[in-house]
């Protein structure tokens, strides 16, 4: 499959991944350079519940109030 790219840097999806993926208008998409390629994930309420429990027992709430300690 393949797409292009506007002049103003914008790239088309074609329509039949769209409909797979749940992309809407507004659909905000994470964008991931890996070295090699950019990898594209579409934020929808599927990647939410993808990522829930995926920190537990990593002491992740530990670090994010480490992180926003007030120095």
């Amino acid at each position: 499959m393949e797409s292009h790219i506007t002049a103003k840097g914008q790239i088309v999806i074609p329509s039949s991944l769209r409909r797979k993926y749940g992309i809407k208008p507004g659909t905000k998409i994470k964008i991931h350079d890996d070295g090699e390629r950019i990898i594209l994930k579409p934020v929808t309420d599927e990647f939410y519940r993808r990522l829930r429990g995926s920190l537990a027992g990593k002491e992740a709430l530990k670090a994010l109030m480490a992180d926003r300690a007030i120095v």
